[in-house]
C-alpha cells in the first residue's frame, strides 16, 4: 500500500530574475512551477556525489592541483599542438 506524502505550504523570497528563469524552465518542460522546484531540490537533496568526485571537489578547492591550468582555450590548444 502507497503511502502518502504530506505535503506543507511553504513561502520563498526570490529574485524576480530567478523566479522568472524557473518559471520558464518549468513551462518548456509543462510541468507546474511547484512540480519543477520540488523537483530541483529532491535532486540537490538526494543526489550526492561519489567518493572520487568528493576528492576531487576537495582538491581543486584547495588549489592543490598537480595539473597545469590554463586561462584559455588558445592556451590550451597551443600547449596541445607543441606536444606533437
Amino acid at each position: 500500500m502507497a503511502t502518502a506524502t504530506i505535503r506543507k505550504p511553504t513561502s520563498f523570497r526570490l529574485r524576480t530574475d530567478l523566479l522568472d528563469m524557473l518559471k520558464e524552465k518549468a513551462a518548456r518542460r509543462k510541468w507546474s512551477l511547484n512540480y519543477y522546484v520540488e523537483t530541483v531540490l529532491l535532486d540537490d537533496v538526494y543526489n550526492e556525489p561519489n567518493a572520487v568526485t568528493k576528492a576531487a571537489i576537495e582538491e581543486a578547492i584547495s588549489g592543490n592541483n598537480p595539473n597545469k591550468i590554463y586561462n584559455s582555450v588558445e592556451e590550451l590548444f597551443k600547449d596541445l599542438d607543441a606536444e606533437e
